[in-house]
C-alpha cells in the first residue's frame, strides 16, 4: 500500500466490522484482569493519632522560654530519633511484623517498615505570623488493622516521650552550658578586677581622678614653699643682724674699762700702787704729801677698777642674751631649710605624678574596657543562665510549648488500600485503549488492500467496475454468531459492572433506591 492513500471513514469502519470480535474479547479480558487485580490486591489499613504543638502555658510576657525552635523543624528531628534502627526493631519483635516474609532480612524489614510510617504536618495561617505548623499526624499501615493501631500508638508515645526527653535535655544541657561559661567569665572577671586593684594601688599618686587634687596639691606646696622661703631668708636676715649685734656688744665690754679710767693710771698699776703705799708707810706718816698723794691715786684706780667691771658685766650679759637670740634664729633657718627641702621633694613628687598620669590613664582605661567588657558579658550570660533555668523548670512541669495528643489512632474500618474503584476505572479506560491498540497493530501487519481507493493507489489506474462482495450462507451464519458473541460480551461486560458497583461503588438495592427516588 503507497503511502499517499489514507483510510477513510468508510475504512476504519470495515476494519471494526471485520475485528470486532478480537475488540470485544480483549476489551473483556482486560476488564476482567483489572477487576480481578483490584478483588485479589490484599487491603492495607492504615491508624492515624494526631498531635497537637500547644504553645507555652504561662504567657511569653511574664516568662520567655529559650527553648523553642520551628515546629517543623523540631518534629523532623524527634522523627529522625523516633525511626531508629534500634526502635524499628524492637517494634518489630514485639508485634512481630512481616514475619510471612522470611525471606527478609532486618535491614530489608526496616525499609518496609519505615516506608509504612508517614508523619505529615498539618498548617494553618496565623495573622501577623504566617503560615505556622500547630499539628501533625502519625500514621502505619499494615495488613491487618489491629497491628496498624497497635503500632501507630507505639509510634504516638514514642513521639510524645521523644519530644519531652529532648526539650528536657535540652534544656537542662542549656543550663548546664551557660553555667560553665558564666563560672569562666566569672573567674575572668575576678582576675580583671585583681588586676585593676593592683594598677591603681601601684598608681595610686597618678590616678586620673587624682589629676585635680595632685595640682590642687602641687598649687598649695608652691605657696608653702614661698612662705617658707619668705620666713627663711627673713630668718637670715635676722641672723645677719644678731651677728652684727654680737659683734657690737662685744666691742662694748672690751672698750667700757678703759673709758672708766684716768688717762694716766692703768688698772694693771694698782698693785704698783699699793705696794708704794707700803712702802712709803714705812717711811712717812699718813699725812706725808706723798703718801696722800698715793693714797689718792689708789682710792681713783679702785673707783674706776669697779666701775669698769661692773660695765663689762652688762656687756658679757647682752652677747649671751644676743647669741641666745642667734641659736634660736640658727635653729628656725635649719627647720626652714629642711621645709624647703621637704616641700621640694614633694613637689618633684607630684611634677611626677602629673606627669605620669596620661600613661597611667592609658593603661587604666585599657584595664577598665577589659572589665567593663568582661562584665558585660558576664551580665549577659548570667541572664541567659537565668532565662534557662526557667525554661528547665517549664520543662520539667511541662508548662512550656509540648506535644498533646489530639486523636489518637482508632481500629481502621475499611481499608485505605488498594484504591478498588481507581483500578476498576484503570481497565474501563485500558480495555478499548488496548483493543483498539491490538486492532491497529494488527491491520499495519497486514497487506489487504481495502476498497477501490486503495485498489488504485496500488494500481496507479482507475477502476471502471467495483463487484459488491456477495455474502454467502456461511459468512451470514458466521455473522449471526458474531453478533451472538458480541451480545454476551456486553452482557458480561455489563454483569462484570454491576458486581464491581455492588463491591467498590454502592449496594445495587441501595442504588436503585436512590435513582428511584430522584426521578419522583
Amino acid at each position: 500500500m503507497k503511502s499517499e492513500y489514507e483510510l477513510s471513514i468508510k475504512d476504519y469502519i470495515a476494519i471494526l466490522k471485520d475485528r470486532a470480535w478480537l475488540l470485544g474479547i480483549v476489551m473483556v479480558v482486560v476488564l476482567a484482569a483489572t477487576v480481578g487485580v483490584a478483588i485479589s490486591v490484599p487491603p492495607i489499613y492504615q491508624s492515624t493519632g494526631t498531635i497537637l504543638v500547644e504553645s507555652q502555658q504561662i504567657s511569653p510576657d511574664l516568662v520567655s522560654a529559650g527553648n523553642n525552635t520551628f515546629a517543623d523543624e523540631r518534629i523532623e528531628v524527634i522523627r529522625q530519633r523516633v525511626m531508629t534502627r534500634e526502635n524499628l526493631l524492637r517494634i518489630i519483635d514485639k508485634y512481630r511484623l512481616f514475619a510471612d516474609r522470611g525471606s527478609f532480612s532486618e535491614s530489608d524489614k526496616i525499609e518496609q517498615m519505615r516506608s509504612a510510617i508517614a508523619v505529615a504536618t498539618l498548617s494553618t495561617y496565623v495573622k501577623g505570623r504566617g503560615e505556622a505548623t500547630v499539628a501533625f499526624t502519625v500514621s502505619y499501615e499494615d495488613k491487618h488493622a489491629d497491628v496498624a493501631k497497635e503500632v501507630a500508638d507505639e509510634l504516638v508515645s514514642l513521639f510524645l516521650n521523644e519530644n519531652m526527653k529532648q526539650r528536657t535535655e535540652r534544656a537542662t544541657e542549656t543550663t548546664e552550658f551557660l553555667t560553665q561559661e558564666a563560672n569562666k567569665l566569672g573567674a575572668e572577671l575576678a582576675s580583671l578586677e585583681n588586676q585593676l586593684a593592683d594598677f591603681k594601688q601601684a598608681h595610686a599618686n597618678a590616678l586620673p581622678e587624682n589629676q585635680q587634687l595632685r595640682m590642687s596639691m602641687l598649687s598649695r606646696s608652691e605657696l608653702e614653699f614661698r612662705e617658707v622661703d619668705r620666713d627663711y631668708k627673713a630668718a637670715q636676715e635676722e641672723l645677719r643682724y644678731l651677728e652684727l649685734e654680737l659683734s657690737a656688744a662685744n666691742s662694748g665690754a672690751a672698750t667700757a674699762p678703759a673709758n672708766g679710767r684716768p688717762a694716766a693710771a692703768d688698772p694693771q698699776d694698782l698693785p704698783s700702787l699699793k705696794a708704794e703705799y707700803a712702802r712709803l708707810l714705812t717711811r712717812y706718816t699718813e699725812a706725808h704729801p706723798d703718801v696722800v698723794a698715793i693714797k689718792r691715786k689708789i682710792d681713783v684706780l679702785q673707783a674706776s677698777g669697779e666701775k669698769g667691771i661692773a660695765a663689762a658685766a652688762a656687756g658679757n650679759l647682752d652677747a649671751a642674751r644676743v647669741r641666745t637670740k642667734m641659736a634660736a634664729a640658727q635653729s628656725r633657718i635649719a627647720s626652714l631649710a629642711e621645709q624647703k627641702r621637704q616641700l621640694t621633694s614633694k613637689m618633684e613628687a607630684y611634677e611626677a605624678d602629673i606627669l605620669e598620669a596620661p600613661q597611667v590613664e592609658r593603661g587604666l582605661v585599657t584595664l577598665m574596657r577589659d572589665h567593663d567588657n568582661a562584665r558585660k558579658k558576664y551580665e549577659e550570660i548570667r541572664n541567659k543562665e537565668m532565662g534557662a533555668k526557667i525554661t528547665e523548670s517549664l520543662e520539667q512541669e511541662n508548662k512550656a510549648e509540648r506535644f498533646v495528643l489530639l486523636e489518637p489512632p482508632l481500629l481502621p474500618e475499611k481499608p485505605v488500600k488498594p484504591n478498588r474503584k481507581k483500578i476498576v476505572a484503570l481497565g474501563l479506560v485500558l480495555a478499548p485503549a488496548a483493543g483498539g491498540g491490538l486492532v491497529m497493530l494488527l491491520e499495519m501487519l497486514n497487506q489487504r488492500v481495502r476498497g477501490v481507493g486503495a485498489l488504485e493507489s496500488v494500481l496507479g489506474r482507475r477502476v471502471l467496475v467495483a463487484v459488491p462482495y456477495i455474502q454467502t450462507k456461511a459468512d451470514k451464519a458466521r455473522r449471526k454468531r458474531l453478533v451472538s458473541l458480541l451480545i454476551g460480551a456486553a452482557l458480561l461486560l455489563v454483569a462484570i459492572l454491576l458486581v464491581v458497583v455492588h463491591m467498590f461503588y454502592m449496594p445495587l438495592d441501595l442504588l436503585l433506591f436512590k435513582a428511584m427516588a430522584r426521578f419522583e
